[in-house]
């Protein structure tokens, strides 16, 4: 007979310590689970636009990310989650994510005036005829 290993998935489950991307865009962990659709969440991050008072979420609401405080005691208080928050460098490990970088891109463009979009489009033709060019010189050479 085989050697069968049973695991636990590396789906994202919800649990206390994970942290959540709320509908406003702040982040938020889990402190303490009400019941299948509800949580407490407390958001102590660094930055102002991150920050979340102490609430109650709809899992409707929220998105799991894979960032995990770990051994976040239930229903631990302010500033324990605080502490673990800091211990577990979440404001940095959201800054590299994917979510994060793509939200200040966006938020970047959304502050374009008419100018800089200009300026945008020309740079990006510049750019596009300098690919062109050396394209070119490549397919002339083989």
């Amino acid at each position: 007979m085989s050697d069968i290993q049973i695991g636990a998935s590396s789906w994202r489950r919800v649990e206390v310590g994970r942290v959540l991307k709320l509908e406003s865009g702040s982040l938020a962990v889990i402190v303490e689970i009400i019941d299948h659709k509800r949580a407490l969440v407390d958001g102590p991050s660094s930055d102002p636009k991150l920050a979340t008072a102490r609430t109650t979420v709809s899992f409707a609401d929220t998105l799991l990310t894979p960032i995990v405080i770990e051994n976040l005691p239930r229903g631990a208080r302010t500033g324990a989650v605080k502490k673990a928050w800091e211990k577990a460098e979440v404001d940095a490990k959201w800054k590299e994510s994917n979510w994060a970088k793509k939200a200040l891109q966006q938020e970047r463009r959304k502050s374009l005036t008419d100018f800089d979009r200009f300026k945008l489009m020309r740079l990006r033709k510049q750019r596009r005829f300098e690919e062109r060019k050396a394209l070119a010189k490549i397919k002339a050479t083989a």
